[in-house]
């Protein structure tokens, strides 16, 4: 039986509809990004074992950052710089992009070019 899958904005059918497609192996993981309205998250993932190969937030003890605002594009930068720098001495120079279903705009565009500029390629 299929499992019925409860969809309650456009943000979620728009997810479903992205991760149908984008799928994260050990090779290139898959670069998920969630946006809250005072954070930001980002993780490596690779789905065919389904393990986080790597994870940070600007809620993290770890991200320091002098910035009283972490919500927002000033911090979406700085957290793709930081992100790129520790992805790649993992080992992880390219990666599959998945916005989570929001728009390719503000603070995850912010974020997806300050990732590149610092060397992941996607």
């Amino acid at each position: 039986m299929r499992k019925k899958i409860k969809i309650n904005s456009n943000i979620d059918f728009r997810h479903i509809r992205i991760r149908k497609k984008i799928r994260g192996s050990e090779d290139k993981p898959r670069l998920s990004v969630f946006r809250s309205l005072k954070h930001l998250e980002a993780q490596l993932v690779n789905d065919f074992e389904g393990k986080t190969l790597l994870s940070l937030s600007t809620r993290d003890k770890n991200f320091k950052t002098n910035l009283k605002e972490r919500g927002n594009v000033k911090a979406a930068v700085e957290l793709g710089q930081v992100f790129a720098t520790k992805a790649k001495e993992k080992g992880y120079g390219s990666v599959v992009f998945d916005r989570g279903g929001r728009l390719y705009h503000g603070r995850i565009k912010a974020f997806a070019d300050s990732a590149r500029k610092a060397g992941l390629l996607f």
